[in-house]
């Protein structure tokens, strides 16, 4: 549908892969290192920052999550080809996860739908209704 759309995964999530293969005790230095790759005001710098933290990954011997950075970073830096002030809003997926929630919630207090029509409307409505408050 959209073939030059990018995709930007979530830092969160990508963070709690990375994590899952990290023991315990160097924890708090690799997530020292990733949030430092993602300080950076320009893509160029994070991607320098990447190969020294891949670098330094590889000598505490995490190899699995030296591993994985390498392979995922990209698609947690695509934000930082867009303006400065989209940055927040789309670094992360949580505005949409959000959202999806607040449609179950809406969908699972009515219940049963009496066609596919009215469950429509009722997700329209409170799409609608987010779309303009936010």
């Amino acid at each position: 549908m959209f073939p030059d759309a990018r995709y930007q995964r979530c830092t969160v999530h990508f963070y709690r892969n990375i994590f899952s293969v990290t023991p315990r005790n160097k924890m708090k230095t690799v997530a020292m290192m990733l949030k430092a790759i993602h300080a950076w005001e320009s893509k160029e710098a994070a991607w320098e920052k990447v190969r020294s933290a891949g670098d330094e990954l590889r000598e505490m011997k995490p190899g699995s999550a030296a591993k994985k950075v390498q392979e995922g970073i990209g698609e947690t830096l695509t934000h930082l080809d867009f303006p400065t002030q989209h940055w927040m809003r789309i670094r992360t997926s949580s505005t949409i996860e959000r959202l999806n929630r607040e449609v179950k919630r809406r969908t699972k207090a009515t219940g049963v739908f009496p066609d596919g029509q009215s469950a429509l409307m009722l997700v329209c409505a409170r799409l609608s209704h987010v779309a303009g408050t936010q």
